[in-house]
């Protein structure tokens, strides 16, 4: 995202910028009323990107703009721009596009995707403040002392009663509150969550699937895919909802493969393409570049 820097007595001063997301009935009139208003406030669109779905009648619109009024604030903004979205029966978020959103991540006993996560983050090439780790194993409590990043370990024994889980899910939910987390990102944490922890973590929280939805469910995907001769091999990044990897799909890729390799091969690739799959999505997702669809998602790259 681009900021433009200023002097004044010294001091180094960030132009406001911020990201408007919107969707709404189709109609005529959106972008010009948007964009109007924007104009008419002392703001200047850095970027905008529309999309009008025939099958829901439904408008979806992305704009990142900045404030180059000084006399124009945020709060007179959301005040004034409330009035033009009632009119146009918008549902609408104004967020502000230099906040690095808060995470965090869980993770059970494979690592990959949280190593790669972490590793973005460190570079910079992912504009979040990674806030803790949660799991129900202890095995990355080093890498996340590695990264200066609190460590929350959660036992949940096999075969837990209802009571237990439930017990271990609502502290997972204090330390989302306590850390007010703008996103859970399950990085190959391999439990159920119930459908209550759904329900509070509904659209904000992203899950890594290791095969290509829908396709071969449960252990061993790449086994199985093996096992069937497969010529693709792929993951899928979803939001968490109460049906088990049945959220509203946000990214998704695959990888070619061939009968001369071994399930452990498979495996190997599978991982890779999970990483980049689960990059992709935090990265749209703290981008504010998704938008749901009903069962569906809008996402504009």
């Amino acid at each position: 995202m681009s900021c433009v820097f200023g002097r004044k007595n010294n001091m180094m001063t960030i132009r406001p910028e911020y990201i408007l997301t919107l969707s709404c009935p189709d109609q005529r009139g959106i972008v010009h009323s948007v964009s109007g208003f924007l104009a008419n406030h002392g703001c200047n669109i850095i970027d905008s990107a529309q999309f009008g779905d025939e099958q829901s009648a439904t408008f979806f619109m992305r704009v990142h703009f900045a404030v180059e009024d000084a006399g124009v604030k945020e709060a007179a903004l959301r005040e004034e721009f409330a009035e033009l979205a009632r009119g146009m029966q918008m549902s609408w978020k104004l967020n502000d596009a230099h906040h690095k959103p808060a995470v965090i991540l869980m993770v059970s006993k494979i690592g990959h995707c949280l190593n790669d996560l972490l590793f973005r983050y460190k570079s910079g090439l992912l504009p979040v403040e990674i806030k803790a780790i949660v799991s129900n194993h202890t095995d990355f409590y080093q890498l996340a002392a590695s990264y200066n990043i609190p460590f929350h370990h959660l036992p949940l024994a096999a075969g837990a009663s209802a009571e237990a889980k439930r017990a271990q899910e609502e502290k997972v939910l204090e330390i989302v509150a306590a850390n007010q987390a703008d996103l859970v990102v399950l990085a190959r944490y391999m439990q159920i969550l119930s459908p209550q922890m759904c329900d509070a973590l509904k659209g904000k929280a992203i899950n890594i699937h290791h095969s290509f939805l829908p396709s071969f469910k449960g252990a061993k995907p790449y086994y199985q895919a093996h096992e069937r001769g497969v010529k693709l091999i792929g993951a899928t990044a979803h939001f968490v909802t109460g049906d088990l990897d049945e959220g509203p799909i946000i990214e998704q890729d695959v990888e070619r493969v061939d009968h001369a390799m071994e399930p452990e091969t498979l495996t190997a690739i599978g991982r890779d393409v999970e990483c980049v799959v689960l990059a992709r999505a935090v990265k749209w997702f703290v981008e504010h570049r998704i938008l749901l669809n009903g069962h569906k998602t809008v996402v504009f790259k």
